[in-house]
């Protein structure tokens, strides 16, 4: 995104949070080919034939976007920091219900090894791994917001660095950390030499 696109998106949000309705029809078109890109990403490791559709998920994301008009949005980070934990929501939701009609059958794997950088696709289902980010919220918060921006919001390194008020290599740090214990956690708490390694 330009940065004269970037002003664009913070002038706007600023309207919106101040009673301007129209202010985010005009936001929509500066951002949804990056979230389409998004959500596409998500929608490629699902497996065949996934009912929920990449615009279904930026048209639900919006949709719940609308009814928070007290959010205080200043920037284009913070929008999509909101729309990662947004579009989480819904994605576990899907699964949970797909869950559900199956009478316990597991959900479609998602590879971590992206989020992780790691030399070997890890498969986890969606729903074991919004457990367990939960999970490590409760004593690390920031390091599970940090893999929510990464994994869920596509956001970069510097970029969760500006919206966490931190460094970049604290951001590193706290993935890796978080890769770590989520990887153990994933496995059922079986140690993996592979997930104790140097991301990147």
């Amino acid at each position: 995104m330009s940065l004269r696109n970037q002003k664009e998106v913070t002038e706007l949000l600023s309207a919106w949070s101040g009673g301007d309705p129209e202010a985010l029809e005009r936001l929509i078109p500066l951002v949804i080919g990056d979230l389409r890109a998004l959500a596409r990403a998500y929608m490629a490791r699902e497996s065949p034939g996934h009912t929920l559709q990449p615009t279904a998920l930026v048209n639900e994301a919006f949709l719940r976007l609308v009814e928070r008009r007290e959010l205080n949005l200043e920037n284009r980070i913070q929008l999509f920091a909101v729309l990662a934990q947004t579009m989480r929501r819904i994605l576990v939701d899907h699964a949970r219900r797909k869950k559900a009609a199956r009478h316990g059958g597991g959900t479609p794997p998602r590879p971590l090894e992206e989020v992780f950088e790691l030399p070997v696709a890890v498969d986890v289902d969606l729903v074991a791994l919004d457990d367990a980010l939960r999970d490590l919220a409760t004593f690390a918060p920031r390091q599970s917001e940090v893999v929510t921006l990464s994994y869920f919001g596509g956001l970069s390194f510097d970029e969760i660095a500006l919206k966490l008020d931190v460094s970049p290599t604290t951001v590193k740090r706290d993935l890796k950390a978080a890769k770590v214990w989520l990887l153990h956690e994933l496995r059922g708490g079986e140690s993996d030499p592979a997930a104790t390694g140097t991301a990147g």
